[in-house]
This record gives structure tokens, C-alpha cells and sequence, in this order.
């Protein structure tokens, strides 16, 4: 098979000839740039500045020649346009907050002072920063521009008038262009960045990307809250979000026809480190309808697979995942309560595609020895391959300060046992 071809079985719950592999293609499955710049070193390609294209969690593209070195799979069709709203083009050098070397977008805005580095929406200066790093850091973090709101002018349609927009023209000539090289010049599975589901995503609560300042509920604790004291505003807010959504997924398809094969809608963490974050109840009621309007929409006028992110423990929400429709989980948190990775399998290998829950981004990757990781990607891979309805990744991006050295004993693993079961 080839990487497509290998996609495609995967998604189809089919087995493949051998695990497929991601690296990069969508923005939980990525890899920070600093860890990024050490890994070209590490596998002797040549040594050049990576380009930062999600600024906020400082994600580095993978180039064709990590991708070819380590035999990747899948790569991601993304928007142009960034986190912060700046496009991706005329790239100029940069050094991140850690001092890696990078290239960002020219028109990416930033101001400093002793201790952190800010980033200014839509590379504005004149505006107030809308993301902050640490000097030394490795993430920018949401500025809370809205303030407190007033709960008798609360206007949800009003509030979030400029967080939703339509596809532009220019998007969607990209979208076809980039889909049709990607389609016809490589063999690699694709997958669309399109977006647009994440309801209820407090990383895109606080609108990084608007001028301006944000008005109705935007801090996550204001949020989280209104689950019960304003669940006729979070109903508005997300009929008002799935006119767009769809909107644009009639948009997208017209641009990218079928020639990606997955689809990723959003990145709403419904998990905690040891329980969900709303009742069962409250997802059926708030949530739910939601997810099922987009996900029947897309399985009725296309052929992809829906891609969902979500962290946390997240058991008791998979079979209301399940009838909502969601065709891929990420990233497979198996550090949280509940998310055994047997028992997942045994139960719900059947219903979802897992991607992900390769190995442990916050203590073993990022901790652990080599051998260590070894044995854990050995471990999962057994565990999730069988059958197919797996695509190997990290849980949630390899993020910074992440040893060089653990994430090529990583690769190894994944060689190795990819070359020990691989079906011909």
C-alpha cells in the first residue's frame, strides 16, 4: 500500500499493511519548533531555520525531508490564514521564545518587555496584544481583553459577530490549489484543516485573532459556569456557530472535492485529568445536537471521516460520541482516569478511529529514558493496531524541551514494529 491507500483502510477500520504514521498534520498531532530544529540535527538533514505556522503553540512544519526520513503518512491541509489571523506567506526570520532559530509569517506582529514576549492580532501593532510567552518559553497564552460581562446584555449572535466568518474567495482557490498538488503529486493521505465544530472551545473563547476587544462570556471560568446559568446563551451561541459551519463545509467541499480524506471539525476538551468537564446530561443537551448536525452533513455529501480532539477523561461522553457520529478520536489520553487503552480498544476499536495515544507527552516522552519510551510505543502500538482503526501519533503535540533523543527512540519503536508485522 501506499501512505493514502494505507489511510484510507485505516479510516474503513481495514487492515492495513502496516501502522500509519503521523507527524504534523494537524494542530494536536504536531511537534514544537525547537524540538523540531533538534530533530533535523539528530537525523543528519540540513540544518535550516524551522517555519512556525501555528504561533500560539509554536508548531514547526514538517518539511518533505523529515517526512520522507521518517516515512510519515499523513499530511494536514491547512487554511492559510494563522492563529493570530496573519497569512502564512513572505516568511521572514524569527527566534522563538526559547531561541530556537524559525521563519514566521512577515506580517506577524510582536512587542517584548523583561519578562514576556506578546503577540498583536492580525500582526497590528496598534493594537492591544492578544497572546503572551514567556521569555523562555514555549506556548503563547490567551490575554483576557474582554473584561467582565454584563449578564442582563447578553447577546450571543451580538457578542460573537466577528468571531465567524464565511470562506473567502482567495481561501477557497488555495484550498483547491493546495488540494490538487497534494492529491496528485503526492501519495500521502490528507487531511482537511477545516474546522468550524469546535463548540465551546475555550482556547478560541478569547478571539487571539480579533482587534478589539471581545465582548459577551470569554474567560474559561465565566465559561464553564454558564453551562448552568446561561445555557439558553451557549444554545444561541452555537446555532449561531453551525449557520458558518456549515456554510462553509458546503464551501470547502466544492474546493477540495474528495481529495482529502478526513476531515478535522474541532478541539473542544470535554476531559480533565480525572473526569469530563460536564455532566453526561449537559453534553446531550448543549453539545450533541451539534455534533451530529455537522457530522450528518458530511457523512451524507462526502466520503471523509470526521476528526475530533478532545483531551481528558473523557469514557463516560464515547457513546454519545459514537451516536453523534464522530468517526476519529484524538489524541487518546490514556494518562487519564478511565482511559485504559485495552479496555478502549476492546470497546470502542469497533466504533472510533483512535489517533494518537502513541506514547505519553507529559511524563514519558518529555521524562522518561529511551527504553522507556520504547517500551510504551511497543506496548500501545500492540495494543491499538490490531484490526486496523489506529494511526500512530504522540498524545497531543510533542511539545518543547522534549529530549531529541527520546523522540528518535520513538521513531525506532514504531520502525521496529512496523517491520515486525507489517503484512504483505
Amino acid at each position: 500500500m501506499n501512505s493514502r491507500e494505507r489511510l484510507i483502510a485505516t479510516i474503513n477500520h481495514q487492515q492495513p499493511d502496516r501502522v500509519v504514521l503521523d507527524l504534523g498534520a494537524t494542530s494536536q498531532t504536531g511537534i514544537s519548533a525547537s524540538v523540531l530544529y533538534g530533530l533535523r540535527k539528530a537525523l543528519h538533514l540540513e540544518e535550516e531555520p524551522v517555519k512556525v505556522h501555528e504561533p500560539a503553540q509554536i508548531l514547526g512544519i514538517v518539511e518533505e525531508d523529515v517526512l520522507n526520513a521518517l516515512q510519515v503518512d499523513v499530511v494536514g491541509l491547512w487554511n492559510p490564514v494563522n492563529t493570530l489571523g496573519v497569512k502564512n506567506i513572505d516568511w521572514k526570520p524569527w527566534v522563538t521564545p526559547d531561541g530556537t532559530p524559525a521563519l514566521i509569517a512577515s506580517n506577524m506582529a510582536f512587542s517584548r518587555d523583561e519578562k514576556y514576549i506578546y503577540a498583536h492580532p492580525q500582526g497590528d501593532r496598534n493594537e492591544a496584544p492578544s497572546m503572551k510567552a514567556p521569555v523562555g518559553g514555549y506556548f503563547f497564552d490567551n490575554i483576557d481583553r474582554g473584561g467582565d460581562f454584563d449578564e442582563d446584555r447578553l447577546n450571543a449572535a451580538e457578542d460573537f459577530k466577528d468571531d465567524f466568518g464565511l470562506l473567502t474567495d482567495e481561501t477557497c482557490r488555495y484550498l483547491e490549489t493546495e488540494s490538487e498538488r497534494l492529491f496528485n503529486e503526492t501519495e500521502y493521505g490528507i487531511v482537511g484543516m477545516c474546522g468550524g465544530g469546535g463548540f465551546g472551545d475555550v482556547f478560541a473563547l478569547p478571539a487571539c485573532w480579533l482587534k478589539g476587544n471581545p465582548q459577551g462570556i470569554r474567560k474559561m471560568e465565566d465559561w464553564l459556569a454558564a453551562h448552568v446559568l446561561y445555557q439558553d446563551y451557549i444554545l444561541e451561541l452555537f446555532e449561531y456557530q453551525l449557520g458558518f459551519a456549515l456554510k462553509n463545509l458546503e464551501m470547502y467541499k466544492q474546493a477540495v472535492q474528495d481529495r482529502v480524506q478526513v476531515v478535522w471539525i474541532g478541539g473542544t476538551d470535554f476531559g480533565t485529568q480525572n473526569g469530563t468537564f460536564l455532566s453526561v446530561d449537559s453534553y446531550r443537551r448543549l453539545y450533541k445536537p451539534f455534533h451530529q448536525k455537522i457530522n450528518d452533513w458530511v457523512h451524507k455529501n462526502t466520503n471523509w471521516k470526521t476528526f475530533f480532539h478532545s483531551c481528558g477523561a473523557i469514557t463516560p461522553l464515547l457513546d454519545d460520541f459514537y451516536e453523534a457520529g464522530i468517526d476519529i478520536l484524538n489524541p487518546v489520553q490514556c494518562s487519564a482516569a478511565g482511559m485504559d487503552p485495552k479496555i478502549l480498544k476492546e470497546k470502542y476499536g469497533g466504533k472510533f478511529v483512535f489517533w494518537g495515544a502513541g506514547v505519553d507527552t507529559q511524563q514519558v516522552l518529555p521524562f522518561g529514558t529511551p527504553e522507556q519510551v520504547k517500551a510504551q510505543v511497543t506496548e500501545r502500538l500492540d495494543i491499538f493496531s490490531k484490526g486496523g482503526g489506529y494511526v500512530f501519533n504522540t498524545i497531543h503535540n510533542i511539545v518543547g524541551k522534549t529530549p531529541v533523543e527520546n523522540v528518535i527512540a520513538m521513531f525506532e519503536a514504531f520502525n521496529e514494529y512496523a517491520a515486525a508485522n507489517t503484512v504483505i
